[in-house]
């Protein structure tokens, strides 16, 4: 009875998810023919060649080089690229997940440890807060397609390559939810619980620590997961100026390049899923850090 009870609740949860992703197929499929039917009848018409709908169905579905993949085009290339070609080649997928997913950390890392830093100078310092605080919020404001190339300019002819610049744009892009959400959890403790640190003769040192820091912690943790997939995003736009050899804007770029569209859209398929996957372990370190915290709630 148990069993049966599990398996009707993880039904309850799977099968919106199902339908959602039958729906996606349909008009994938829907949105191939719309697409790729023009260049389709053309070489019919071209060749003289009378043809059913079924056949321009399948033509549709089967070009070499299509203006929309269909479905099974892209998953046919995802297989090509991570489990046919070997690993360590550029060839491969996860080759170029791996060096996005690096770039990634590493900013991601940066940014959350400057928005940390920022939020607490904020806080502890009123004048950074009149003159600091909109700087950061204007920063946000500039497209980071316009600073990209600026950024890898600079790093160049300061001598750095490579990670440098890609993750000081992923880290740019990373650092301003932390900030904001961290400056509102360092602010977010009552004035019953300040008083009481007062009333024990508390150091500012100490009252950071034993309560900003713990009442900040219901803030941060989900601007974290916002962070890292900002992160994510600022990852794969640096890789585009920069001529990156390896990750998956290199990877977009290339199938842009040469015109091979299964191959742009099943780096984007890894791309969401490398980004469901960071965001799922952000919320599996959220659900630890904020366990104890949420127990107290009840």
């Amino acid at each position: 009875m148990h069993a049966d009870s599990v398996l009707r609740q993880l039904l309850q949860r799977i099968w919106p998810v199902l339908a959602v992703l039958c729906a996606v197929v349909v008009l994938w499929y829907g949105g191939a023919v719309g697409l790729n039917a023009p260049q389709v009848t053309e070489r019919f018409e071209r060749d003289k060649i009378q043809y059913t709908t079924s056949q321009l169905l399948e033509g549709t579905w089967s070009m070499k080089r299509p203006l929309l993949p269909a479905p099974h085009q892209v998953a046919a290339d995802l297989h090509q690229t991570i489990f046919v070609e070997a690993i360590d080649t550029p060839q491969n997928l996860l080759y170029h997940a791996f060096s996005t997913a690096v770039t990634t950390l590493t900013g991601f890392v940066l940014g959350a440890l400057l928005g940390v830093f920022l939020a607490i100078l904020i806080v502890h310092l009123r004048t950074l807060e009149r003159g600091v605080l909109p700087w950061i919020i204007a920063s946000q404001a500039v497209p980071i397609l316009a600073i990209a190339p600026i950024v890898i300019v600079i790093f160049g002819n300061l001598g750095f390559s490579g990670l440098a610049p890609k993750a000081f744009i992923s880290m740019y892009l990373c650092f301003f939810p932390v900030t904001v959400a961290m400056v509102q959890g360092l602010r977010s403790a009552g004035v019953f619980e300040r008083e009481l640190l007062q009333t024990y003769a508390a150091t500012q040192n100490q009252a950071f620590w034993r309560l900003r820091l713990p009442a900040s912690l219901p803030f941060l943790m989900p601007s974290l997961r916002v962070g890292v997939s900002a992160a994510l995003v600022g990852a794969i736009v640096a890789e585009l100026p920069t001529g990156a050899q390896a990750g998956l804007g290199a990877r977009l770029l290339a199938g842009s390049y040469y015109g091979n569209t299964a191959q742009i859209w099943s780096a984007l398929l890894m791309a969401a899923l490398l980004g469901l996957t960071l965001n799922g372990i952000m919320s599996a370190i959220e659900n630890q850090v904020l366990k104890p915290w949420r127990t107290a709630q009840k």
